[in-house]
């Protein structure tokens, strides 16, 4: 509770924006995805036609988040008018900080948990790793860079809408089914 109050704090001034962004990724209105793509898709298009090099890139993508960070405190009163504050968006705004909280205690979970594989079973985890970075480089020798960056933001992106609409349940659901069906196919045969 403590470190979502905190966070509450810190993002204050981000809080008209927060609420927005929140509602655009989970698609709240069916041509938010199409809008939100778009805005991608031309992104990345322009970074292959201008084709930066990477401090430039880097540098250019900062600067961009040093701005954001001065002018949306600034600028959001005015566009959204502070006074339109309403309790339901403070309880909406609560809870995506919470989330926030919520989803940076499993990555460092996750984190421990790597750790702690690494300390109890070496074997495991060495094999594990490695295996799992020979695949990621598998992938980013047979993708391009920029390819696979724009698949990746695209994903991450959308995955909050996919997960609202309950599409990546039902898909997660057909391929446990599938699985299932083919290990009972698997066993019968074996008897």
């Amino acid at each position: 509770a403590s470190e979502t109050a905190s966070l509450e704090e810190h993002l204050q001034g981000w809080g008209e924006v927060i609420l927005l962004t929140d509602k655009v990724l989970r698609w709240e209105r069916a041509w938010f995805p199409l809008a939100m793509m778009s805005v991608v898709s031309f992104s990345f298009l322009m970074i292959y036609y201008l084709d930066p090099s990477v401090l430039s890139g880097v540098s250019c993508f900062v600067m961009f988040l040093c701005l954001a960070d001065y002018l949306v405190p600034a600028l959001a009163p005015r566009i959204f008018g502070s006074n339109k504050w309403t309790t339901e968006q403070q309880q909406r705004f609560h809870e995506i900080c919470s989330n926030l909280v919520k989803s940076r205690r499993r990555l460092v979970g996750w984190w421990k948990r790597l750790f702690t594989l690494k300390e109890e079973k070496p074997k495991m985890y060495f094999m594990t790793m490695l295996l799992a970075l020979a695949v990621v480089a598998w992938i980013g020798q047979q993708v391009h860079n920029l390819f696979l960056t724009y698949l990746i933001v695209s994903f991450l992106l959308l995955f909050p809408g996919l997960n609202q609409h309950g599409i990546i349940t039902k898909y997660v659901g057909m391929a446990k089914r599938e699985i299932n069906k083919l290990l009972k196919h698997k066993e019968k045969k074996n008897e």
